[in-house]
């Protein structure tokens, strides 16, 4: 019997879903990179700073996070006592993954007193390294709070610290990360799209390098970007720098607008790894459980409360 053509029944996926998630009390949590079918069951639809907040809020004994590693970790760090599952446990994040601890420990103690500011997208051995995390969202108030004349070190994201460390007088020591889907946009490719649609607004995530944000009308986190575009007039025209799967997202809100993707080739495998089926097998088997080292988790989680007190 031939299997690759069988297409899994979508509609019988999502009732079986919804049916277990009911039964388990559970809540789904989802990331504005996620595929529209599974933006499409989500409890919570959001950015990292938002979903972040949800998962300390929720009631629900069982949290299931379509996602990647960092932000389900996230959710178990703020709601140790709760189930939290991640539908694809090789869904992973490059950036995160550029931080090497034993080398960040050396340049801690090489700049002693530096504050150190760390994007959440990273792992928990990084924030719990930490003095402050934060988000796209909340970055740069997150470093406005503090004092101008500290230093800081910034990780793992350079393109982020360079945007929201630009106007400090005290040094900032930038980690040299970043994401591979934003460094994937190209300046040209911008420029041309820009000539092409000369109507068009340009919105960009921070994480993209300079050369290409400078061009933008509107540098947003993913939640910047859907408050950005319920503004705009009817039928305006939109190219959106950052993962193709915040279209999707930005449709549900504006239907009428015409987005135009920075590039094709903006996507992020990890993000777009997890299906229905998988939503399903982990509600079912109540598969993969996220654990945390509860000491590194302690230290973890006063850098991430840090960071919803202030954002």
């Amino acid at each position: 019997m031939e299997f690759n053509n069988i297409v899994p029944d979508q509609a019988q996926l999502v009732k079986e879903i919804n049916e277990l998630k009911q039964k388990l009390n559970a809540v789904i949590l989802v990331h504005n990179y996620q595929l529209d079918e599974i933006q499409q069951i989500g409890d919570f639809l959001g950015d990292s700073l938002g979903l972040s907040k949800q998962a300390a809020n929720t009631e629900n004994k069982i949290i299931v996070f379509c996602g990647v590693k960092f932000m389900a970790e996230t959710a178990k760090i703020l709601s140790p006592d709760k189930t939290v599952l991640l539908p694809v446990k090789t869904a992973g994040c490059p950036m995160a993954d550029m931080v090497d601890i034993e080398d960040l420990r050396q340049l801690k103690r090489e700049n002693p007193d530096a504050v150190v500011v760390t994007y959440v997208n990273s792992s928990t051995e990084t924030k719990a390294l930490s003095d402050y995390c934060c988000t796209s969202a909340n970055a740069r108030k997150i470093i406005e709070s503090i004092p101008d004349d500290k230093e800081i070190i910034f990780l793992p994201d350079q393109h982020l610290g360079a945007y929201v460390t630009s106007n400090r007088q005290g040094r900032s020591i930038l980690w040299k990360g970043f994401c591979p889907v934003h460094q994937r946009m190209k300046l040209e490719e911008i420029k041309q799209l820009k000539r092409d649609n000369p109507q068009a607004k340009f919105i960009i995530h921070p994480e993209a390098p300079a050369s290409i944000t400078k061009l933008a009308d509107a540098i947003e986190s993913t939640g910047g970007m859907v408050k950005y575009i319920k503004n705009l007039p009817e039928n305006s025209s939109v190219i959106v720098g950052t993962e193709l799967g915040m279209i999707n997202r930005l449709r549900r809100e504006r239907s009428d607008i015409n987005f135009i993707p920075a590039s094709s080739d903006l996507i992020c495998y990890n993000m777009k790894s997890t299906r229905l089926v998988d939503v399903r097998d982990a509600l079912k088997h109540k598969q993969y459980q996220i654990e945390v080292d509860p000491d590194i988790a302690a230290k973890a989680r006063k850098a991430i409360k840090r960071m919803i007190s202030i954002g």
